[in-house]
């Protein structure tokens, strides 16, 4: 019982985890307590018993489970957070409970995976139900197969996904386990409960019997729909509407309701896709052309087995398809046509939507076939094009089909027609719009006059299916001509269709054709995409008008279908009862005489042809008081035009008389009903005066007046003739100028633009210039309206008229249309469709380019021209390619048929060979605009591939690519493109490249078009995977396209499909869903309602219309017009117009001047925090964008109409900046009078200048920064404060403007955001300022920079934000900017806050690479240094001129540019111009720190080499001439001019571009792999590694911390890199010749490397990593071992000094040096010892004991000893000869080190040492050495005197002598012979002279002895001159100990003065080998590099490092310059005491 009572004190969780079953049962009990009582589904006590719902359900004891079960389906119920439980506790389900005899059990189970599937978890479960099918326990299977249909049965095919499902269960049927085959069979009874006969396929393979018992119990099924019985939490209000239904009784409704809840489910989408081309027989390509007709069966029928599966996977059916279409076409066995054409069948069936590319290639062939009489072939080719229908649109085919139309063979004319009519019936209103319609009617109109009556027939019966499919509105215009008899035949036939889409179909389209017939219209070419948009808005003028059109006979549009003719173009816009005056018969003369007496006065008729002048006039005018009363009904006008013409007729010799004639038929024209005929008389006398100077005028006035009567478009077309008819210059130029001018009034509606070209043509042609002109101005009118297109008329003119004609484009180009005034009033009255008036202009531009003559090009592209394309040679494929685009250039406007041309493009949009795929895109480009529109026919086949090119790596084919798609994109709208799949394949390719092109493209066209075509769904989950895609730009493109999508598909359809995501993606895809939702912009809408919205209030109601044709045409095109840009533009401008209301009459102007008085801002109580709380609640679009867009514009338009004046908006909102900059002026006239108003609408005003902002307009920009200006000072005036609404939607964009070019303009913004630190917390500011540092504008970035200095130092630390950190950090990062001036600012910003905080900023930033934070050093040590006002004073008193020396020398320099003083106010009172401050002459002090710190590094600043070289900045530049480049980069000719290319490549490794240094890196790599070509490296080692190193520098500085750049790149350079160096390092020869400081910097970057944080957070980061780690380790093994341990030491110094170097480094370094230790026993003979051992004493110098034991780790002097103590080890006494280079080694603290280690190891050997130890340890080298010095001269002299080792003893002697200068080595020569004498003496010549020539060499390479002996270079140091790392004040002494190594580096002695050796020993010691750091042989490399530099035209490297080596004097060593050394070393010491 004890044990009890234990268990029963424990927590309810403590329980349910305890080992005894009693416990648990007890714990899970209490716990099913707690579930029931927490209400709060959201309560955290949920969150406490997560991780035990698993445990509950898989309890090892059965009792307690079953409890456990109860528990968990509770918790599952009411937890909030069950959710995230699913997968683990199914599975566990699963495993666990469906194995348990217990029914209960199961039951519980079952219920748990509902409940899981209710709360919106149904994929998870459903994924781990179908993995429970695959257990080997049958119980498991038949248990998730039960729980699976239940869940189908209660929450229906909506929510569990049956594709999967349905893809298992023929296994599950093919089970052994009875029970698995009845529960199998029970759920295939469920599913096609809810699909029925699209499971009939997967199911066909399964055992009959089976199959047999299925099919009763399909039969017993009811028949209705199935209903979901149970809901998602979601839908549980529809649950509950569902309930009440039945309740109520009324579920019959519901039905209605749920009857389409229930997805359809296609058949095909269940099925599995099968490859089928793998499978073709191999031989199948030559069979199908086998002369023998069974082999080509056979070949046939292997393709028919194939095809026969329902549902093939996509590939390039592309040869398959043009075999199969070359046996229809060609083959002569009819029997084998009919089985190519069920294998077409087959295809177009299996594949679908994916065939419909090749549609077009087969659809001609098969209707041609036609031909065929037998009846078998017929039905197998009916079927084909039938299938192919299918996968393609009518508009695609719709060019073949009508071309077969025209054949002579009845039976192609009968099987067309019938084709049609079946195609027709799977047509809606919306797919068949009236711009298809119109060719297709025309077409079977012929055929229904045919003489064979099949013909007729089936004619009938397509016209009868269009009218059935589309109503009678919508064809009746096209039947005007049929008789009665044939109408009825046709509509006798249309009733007897039955449609594929159903009845309802039907129905719905008449019910909608009694609207919308305007909307139709709009969409002149396109596929009618756009229909159903319309159709959903209706205009309601229609409707009354229905009833008349049926009555008036041909009402819309009479133009037949051949483009241009006119005749009929005059019916146009007549309506009504106009129609019948059009035909007005001729009278004859008298009867016109009858007339006329009738109505005038019986004089006026007798004195018509009186020869007295005065009567005539007279006449005249009782003529005209006659007209003007009459009544229009009663006025007979072809008899009164009539009368005038009579004698003397336009003879008229009196000018007034004539003027009179002129004006009475113009006022006839107005009042009457004016006719054609009657205008006939008189228009060739009008054109015969209109050239007259005094009658002109009044001639143009009749002509206006008859072309308002009778239209322009016939009026024109008439007098054009007549004018160019006669001789009279001035005549024919009036004319034009009259036309011109009535193009304007009338619009352009209706004109035949071909029949003016040509007479334009004849004017361009006329001799009279006058003429001429008219006719360009003309052309410039017609400009206008029919865009670019019109050019291409004129190519052929000569060249000084076309610049004419370009010039007037030009003018023209930007301006919209003006609104037509005439020709509109008259039929508007006459109700004209406005819909039908915006169609015509929208037909102008399509018709313009229809006019064009098109050339046929099929018959020149040849099979050899093909052949040619497709050849295996590049250069013959070029040939091929180049003749294509001659044949194209050649015929200018092409027919859409080019045979097989699109096939072999397509091919060559893969080559290998990138400029031949760059070609093939320009030639596509070519295509686009040759064929204009029609190129819609091959977007699928050639449009799509062009899109695939997108995703190619190469920048400029991408572009090549795009610009490609958008030229086709111009001709054939976006609908083509977006339907079907092939858009949504490309989208699912994980290329990032593609994937941001595509996104990018889809941004920018999508917001253009009304509507899309539904197949755009598809794109969204490949968007979705876009949106979390690992390449930054592909995730920005898909943010940005996001809006845009969900624009079209709306914000439900979208969240719907996230759906499908895992649960984390799901969440985020839904954030961005949300936040897009706020940005979503507005569709374009139709723009005839948005602008008489606008206009309402302003405009008379008569220009309504006149806006509505212009701009209907713009917006309601997708179809582009010649030229979309141009179209887009005319839309806004005419919206803009509109809505300004320019045409207002002059009254209500005068009532705007009126206006102008009262305030300019009125104030609205609470408006702005109304403003406020609609952006917050996102009811209007918050103020965020790159560029603006019309809907913000629009939407600031309304927020400001309640309270800005609303003349001062519309000048506000002008389209012409001159009225911007008077609304700017009346603003800062009222500034100070109406501050309350300002105030009020201040976040109006701002945002409003941000537009401004956008403004290309220079004088705006400074009028508004101007008004920004005064607008600040008086906010903090008023002490306002910014709110953040406002200050977030203006900041942001006046930091744009910080990096304007002009300095001005950089100046105001500068001082505008001084002064909104007033009204505004600066510490706000400073984040939106950083954001701006970010920015591509190298200016912006350092005004940003600049900025935050200033705010830092008037403000203090406080205002960084974040955190003074984070602010620094990013700060730093810019110090590496490849920009000077950037680099500029962010050291002076750094050095301001240094100033302010002092020595924390070094905490701050962070670690900075060495070359940035010895810049920033050397930045704060000059500050520090300079006094800081001098540096103003000195600037203000140049003379402007040095100003500018100075700001161009900056380009050249680093140096003096960087002397910035640290004060930067002084910088912002100079116009924020770093370069200014630059006097400075510190540089020519011989500063010790610079010297020790930084020797010879790149950044050493010497100014005196610029100085001289001012003068040259005044000269031209000259820029070398482009060479070719003749060493190709790769190493193929190697031996041409090696090292040169060599030198280039190694140049292009430090490139900044990550590809140029990747293809460079490749290349090297080539040549290493290479054993017989890596000898070529030799000598370019060093170099090669300096570049690599800096390349490693820049990755870690700059590429990693860009954005921007794919971290994928970065990866690829670094394997490059890594890869490169181990190539090298294997090759020991090459291996050896790195030099120490290369060595040294080379570890210093691949330690930084290692230790990258970011690098790891990559996927590929530990591979990297890993990779370096190698390279290491052979780095270490394979150089030149004193070099490496040189450098190593060397490094570790610098590491242990550097306060910004990490532990971790050091630690690195020291591992290093380990690994060397372990090696030395192998490598100790081949180490220069001396060298080494004068390092390690160098270090110990600088590192003494204490100050090492001071280090917080002990490793430093454990490496230490460790080193030293193996040197003993293995050298023993011996190695204390090697302190040879160490100058007084009585003071080394390492001689006494190494001597007591001797004696330690001596007591330890046990051996006494001699007494000599003891007595210290000065004396040691000397005795040893002399006891030694017999037996070692001896051992020298011995190799000197063998063959091999010669060499080798002749330089130990020199050694020896050298150190021994005493030693007599006189008996050893003395023995031998004179010739072996002089030989030894020789040779120590040599010796002595190579190594002083050693010594002098690097001194010639502008590398002075101190650099070559400097052995501590420390960059990384940041010592400061002032304080020891510590803090501590540091004395006199350090400075002279310092001081010491100088000198001693120097060669100098550290002796007293006057004990000084002479300085020819000093010389003449050996020279100490280089450690400097590597850069310093950058610049002997650089030298050579330069050269082949200039020949390749490269300038890869940095700035920075094209400086020769600063502040290092070029001196050989000559002894004057020891001296001068010395005399500064003296003056230093003086100035420092």
């Amino acid at each position: 019982m004890g044990d009890d009572s234990e268990w029963m004190k424990l927590p309810v969780d403590q329980k349910c985890e305890h080992k005894l079953w009693k416990a648990r049962l007890s714990g899970y009990e209490e716990a099913l307590k707690i579930f029931q009582k927490i209400k709060d589904e959201k309560s955290p006590e949920w969150s406490k018993f997560l991780g035990l719902i698993k445990k509950l359900v898989t309890d090892s004891n059965a009792v307690v489970q079953l409890k456990g079960l109860e528990a968990a389906l509770v918790y599952v119920e009411n937890a909030h957070v069950a959710g995230k439980t699913t997968g683990e506790v199914v599975s566990g389900v699963v495993s666990k409970v469906f194995n348990q005899p217990k029914a209960k059990a199961k039951e519980l189970g079952i219920e748990i995976c509902l409940m899981y599937i209710e709360i919106e978890k149904g994929e998870a479960v459903q994924e781990e139900l179908l993995k429970g099918l695959d257990n080997k326990n049958p119980k498991i299977v038949v248990a998730c197969i039960e729980t699976l249909r239940k869940a189908l049965s209660e929450f229906g095919s909506k929510i569990i996904l049956l594709k999967p499902i349905i893809k298992v269960l023929p296994k599950l049927f093919e089970s052994r386990e009875k029970a698995v085959r009845d529960e199998a069979k029970l759920i295939a009874v469920e599913i096609y409960r809810w699909i029925r006969d699209a499971l009939r396929p997967p199911l066909q393979n399964i055992n009959s019997v089976q199959l047999k018992e299925l099919e009763e119990e399909w039969v017993k099924l009811p028949t209705g729909a199935p209903k979901p019985s149970r809901f998602l939490r979601s839908q549980q209000e529809l649950e509950a509407k569902l309930e009440q239904q039945q309740s109520a009784g009324g579920d019959a409704e519901g039905g209605g309701d749920d009857g389409d809840e229930v997805p359809q489910i296609d058949a095909y989408e269940l099925l599995e896709a099968v490859e089928i081309l793998s499978k073709l027989p191999k031989d199948f390509y030559d069979k199908i052309e086998a002369k023998k007709w069974q082999e080509r069966k056979e070949a046939l029928e292997a393709v028919e087995v194939l095809v026969k599966n329902p549902k093939l996977e996509a590939g390039d059916y592309a040869d398959l398809v043009k075999a199969l279409k070359k046996v229809v076409g060609k083959d002569t066995n009819v029997m084998l046509v009919a089985l190519a054409a069920k294998c077409l069948t087959g295809l177009a069936v299996g594949l679908r939507k994916k065939f419909g590319q090749y549609a077009g290639h087969v659809v001609p062939t098969i209707l041609e076939k036609f031909k065929e009489k037998k009846p078998q072939v017929v039905q197998a080719l009916q079927e084909a094009i039938d299938a192919i229908f299918l996968t393609t649109t009518l508009q695609n085919i719709s060019e073949d089909v009508l071309a077969v139309m025209d054949n002579k063979n009845p039976t192609i004319k009968q099987q067309t027609s019938l084709f049609i009519a079946r195609s027709f019936r799977h047509c809606t209103a919306s797919t068949l719009p009236k711009s298809l319609l119109k060719p297709f009617c025309a077409a079977l109109l012929k055929h229904i006059n045919d003489s064979a009556p099949e013909v007729r027939d089936a004619a009938f019966e397509a016209l009868g299916t269009a009218l059935k499919v589309v109503g009678e509105k919508a064809v009746n215009p096209f039947l005007a001509d049929v008789d009665k008899l044939k109408l009825d035949k046709i509509k006798e036939c249309s009733e007897k269709v039955e449609l594929v889409h159903g009845k309802k179909a039907g129905l719905a389209a008449d019910k909608k054709e009694s609207k919308p017939v305007p909307g139709r219209t709009a969409t002149s070419g396109a596929a009618g995409d756009k229909d159903t948009k319309d159709i959903s808005a209706p205009k309601p003028g229609p409707l009354k008008k229905a009833p008349t059109t049926k009555a008036g006979g041909p009402p819309k549009k009479g133009k037949p279908a051949a483009p241009g003719s006119t005749g009929s173009a005059g019916t146009k816009n007549k309506k009504g009862p106009e129609t019948k005056e059009i035909v007005e018969p001729e009278l004859s003369i008298e009867v016109c005489e009858e007339k006329a007496s009738a109505v005038l006065p019986a004089t006026c008729i007798q004195l018509l042809d009186s020869s007295n002048w005065k009567e005539r006039l007279a006449c005249m005018e009782e003529f005209q008081k006659a007209v003007e009363l009459m009544d229009r009904t009663e006025m007979p006008c072809q008899a009164l035009v009539r009368m005038l013409a009579k004698k003397p007729g336009w003879k008229e010799t009196n000018f007034q008389v004539m003027q009179m004639k002129l004006h009475i038929v113009a006022l006839i024209a107005q009042k009457g009903n004016f006719s054609k005929t009657s205008a006939q008389i008189v228009l060739d006398g009008l054109v015969d005066k209109i050239g007259d100077v005094k009658c002109g005028n009044n001639a143009k006035e009749a002509m206006t007046a008859i072309a308002e009567a009778c239209m322009l478009p016939w009026t024109a077309e008439q007098v054009m003739s007549m004018a160019f008819s006669q001789k009279n210059p001035k005549n024919q130029s009036e004319t034009l100028n009259w036309l011109s001018n009535a193009i304007k009034e009338f619009g352009f509606s209706g004109l035949n633009v071909k029949a003016f070209i040509s007479n334009v043509k004849t004017a361009l042609a006329a001799t009279n210039p006058a003429v001429r002109t008219s006719a360009i101005t003309l052309l410039g009118v017609m400009y206008l309206y029919v865009g670019p297109s019109l050019r291409m008329f004129f190519e052929d003119e000569k060249p000084a008229l076309l610049s004419q004609i370009d010039a007037e484009f030009e003018k023209m180009q930007g301006q919209s249309p003006p609104a037509p005034t005439r020709g509109i009033s008259k039929h508007s009255i006459s109700g004209t469709d406005e819909g039908e008036d915006g169609d015509e202009p929208d037909e102008v531009g399509t018709d313009v380019v229809d006019l064009l003559p098109r050339t046929e090009i099929s018959d020149k592209i040849t099979s050899e021209l093909v052949s040619k394309i497709s050849d295996k040679n590049w250069k013959i494929r070029k040939e091929g390619l180049d003749e294509v685009a001659g044949i194209i250039n050649e015929a200018k406007f092409i027919q859409p048929n080019i045979g097989e041309l699109p096939t072999a493009l397509k091919g060559r949009l893969n080559d290998s060979n990138k400029i031949l795929v760059q070609q093939t895109l320009n030639i596509l480009q070519q295509l686009a605009v040759a064929m204009g529109p029609n190129i819609k026919q091959h977007v699928k086949n050639l449009g799509i591939p062009i899109i695939t090119v997108l995703g190619d790596s190469k920048n400029n084919v991408r572009a090549a690519a795009l610009a490609t798609v958008n030229a086709w994109a111009e001709q054939t709208g976006m609908k083509e493109w977006l339907e079907g799949e092939d858009l949504s394949e490309e989208l699912k390719k994980e290329n990032p490249f593609l994937r941001q092109e595509l996104l990018g493209w889809l941004a920018e066209k999508l917001p253009t078009l009304r509507s899309t075509p539904t197949d755009l769904i598809l794109c969204v989950p490949h968007l979705y995977s876009c949106l979390e895609d690992r390449n930054g730009d592909v995730r920005k493109k898909a943010q940005d396209a996001l809006p845009f999508f969900m624009m079209h598909l709306g914000y439900e359809k979208m969240a719907k499909a996230t759906g499908k995501l895992k649960p984390t993606s799901k969440d985020q895809v839904l954030a961005m869903l949300e936040k897009a939702k706020a940005n979503m912009p507005a569709k374009p809408a139709a723009s005839a309602k948005a602008s008489s919205k606008p206009m309402g209030g302003s405009a008379p109601a008569k220009f309504q219309p006149s806006s509505a044709p212009v701009e209907d045409s713009v917006s309601s095109t997708v179809e582009p017009k010649p030229d979309p840009k141009k179209a887009k533009a005319l839309g806004v401008s005419s919206k803009a117009k509109s809505a300004q209301g320019k045409k207002v009459p002059s009254k209500t102007s005068l009532k705007e001047d009126e206006d102008k008085s009262g305030p300019i801002f009125i104030v609205v109580p609470n408006g702005k925090e109304q403003r406020m709380k609609d952006e917050k609640g996102l009811k209007v679009l918050k103020w965020n964008f790159t560029t603006p867009r019309d809907e913000y514009i629009e939407q600031l338009k309304t927020q400001m109409s309640s309270c800005v004046a609303k003349w001062l908006q519309d000048e506000m909102f002008h389209s012409d900046f001159q009225h911007h900059n008077k609304a700017l002026a009346v603003m800062v006239d009222h500034l100070e009078s109406e501050k309350e108003g300002v105030i009020g609408c201040l976040d109006l005003i701002l945002k409003w200048l941000t537009l401004r902002f956008f403004d290309t307009n220079t004088s705006v920009l400074m009028k508004a920064l101007e008004y920004l200006k005064l607008l600040f000072t008086l906010l903090s005036e008023e002490e306002y404060h910014l709110t953040e609404n406002e200050a977030s939607s203006f900041i942001p964009y006046l930091i744009l403007k910080v990096g304007e070019p002009k300095d001005v303009i950089r100046k105001d913004v500068r001082a505008i955001l001084n002064r909104m630190c007033l009204v505004y917390p600066a510490s706000k500011m400073f984040p939106f300022i950083m954001e701006g540092t970010k920015s591509k504008n190298s200016k912006q970035r350092a005004e940003c920079l600049e900025e935050l200095g200033c705010l830092v130092e008037s403000y203090g630390m406080n205002v960084c934000q974040p955190t003074p950190g984070k602010a620094l950090k990013e700060i730093a990062i810019h110090i590496g900017d490849r920009d000077n001036a950037v680099r500029n600012a962010a050291l002076n910003t750094i050095v301001t806050v240094y100033n302010v905080h002092g020595d924390q900023v070094f905490k701050l930033i962070g670690t900075l690479s060495e070359k940035d934070m010895s810049m920033l050093e050397e930045r704060i040590k000059r500050s520090a240094k300079r006094p800081s006002a001098a540096p103003v004073k000195q600037v203000e008193e140049k003379p402007p001129r040095m100003q500018s020396i100075n700001s161009n020398a900056n380009m050249l320099r680093k140096g003096p540019a960087e002397d910035m003083s640290s004060k930067l106010n002084q910088a912002r009172s100079m116009s924020g111009h770093p370069e200014a401050a630059q006097i400075v002459r510190r540089e020519f002090q011989l500063d010790l720190d610079e010297i020790e710190n930084d020797n010879g590094t790149v950044r050493c600043e010497m100014p005196e080499l610029v100085q001289h070289k001012l003068d040259d900045i005044f000269e031209p530049v000259l820029i070398p001439e482009p060479k070719i480049r003749a060493v190709s980069p790769h190493f193929d000719d190697m031996h041409s001019n090696t090292a040169s290319t060599i030198n280039f490549i190694i140049s292009q490794v430090a490139s900044g571009d990550i590809n140029t240094s990747i293809q460079a890196l490749t290349q090297i790599d080539e040549v290493l792999r290479q054993e017989d070509k890596a000898e070529a490296m030799s000598g370019h080692i060093d170099q090669f590694l300096i570049a690599t190193f800096m390349q490693l520098r820049l990755i870690y500085n700059t590429h990693m911390a860009d954005e921007k750049l794919e971290k994928d790149e970065i990866i690829k350079l670094y394997s490059c890199i890594i890869g490169n160096m181990i190539s090298l390092f294997q090759i020991e020869s090459l291996a050896r010749e790195a030099s120490t400081g290369v060595l040294k910097d080379l570890m210093h970057g691949l330690i930084t490397l290692m230790l990258d944080s970011r690098i790891e957070d990559l996927e590929e980061g530990q591979q990297v990593i890993r990779s370096v780690n190698l390279l290491v380790v052979k780095v270490l093994e394979k150089s030149d071992q004193t070099n490496i341990l040189s450098a190593l030491l060397v490094l570790l110094q610098d590491s242990l000094l550097a306060t910004a170097s990490s532990p971790k480094f050091s630690e690195l370094v020291m591992k290093c040096l380990w690994r060397m230790v372990r090696l030395l026993p192998d490598t100790i003979n081949s180490i220069n010892l001396d060298r080494i051992l004068l390092d390690i004493h160098i270090f110990m110098k600088v590192f003494p004991k204490e100050k090492l034991k001071q280090c917080k780790s002990e490793f430093p002097i454990r490496t230490l000893k460790t080193l030293l103590h193996t040197l003993c080890k293995l050298k023993g006494p011996k190695i204390l000869d090697h302190l040879t280079m160490i100058d007084n080694k009585n003071e080394s603290e390492l001689e006494a080190h190494l001597c007591r280690m001797m004696k330690h190891s001596m007591d330890q050997t046990g051996s006494k040492s001699d007494k000599e130890t003891e007595k210290g340890a000065s004396r040691i080298d000397e005795k040893s050495s002399k006891a030694k010095v017999n037996d070692f001269l001896a051992e020298i002299f011995k190799k000197i005197g063998s063959k091999e080792n010669t060499k080798e003893g002749l330089a130990e002697l020199y050694e020896y002598k050298k150190k021994y200068s005493d030693a007599d080595i006189e008996p050893f020569l003395k023995n031998s012979s004179q010739f072996f004498q002089s030989y030894v003496e020789r040779g120590l010549r040599v010796i002595e002279m190579e190594r002083e020539g050693k010594g002098r060499i690097p001194a010639s390479t502008g590398i002075s002895p101190q650099t070559e002996v400097s052995c501590m270079p420390a960059p990384t140091s940041t010592v400061s001159s002032i304080g020891n790392t510590n803090g501590e004040e540091v004395g006199p002494s350090v400075y002279l100990e310092r001081l010491k190594i100088l000198r001693q580096r120097c060669g100098l002695d550290n002796t007293k003065q006057d004990e000084r050796p002479p300085l020819t020993s000093l010389l003449s010691k050996p020279a100490v080998p280089p450690v400097a750091s590597s850069t310093d042989m950058l610049h002997s490399k650089l030298s050579q590099l330069r050269e082949s530099r200039e020949q390749h035209q490269h300038s890869d490297l940095d700035s920075n490092q094209t400086h020769s080596s600063g502040s290092v004097t070029t001196s050989s060593s000559s002894t004057a310059n020891i001296d001068d050394l010395k005399k500064r070393l003296e003056r230093i010491k003086s100035s420092r005491k």
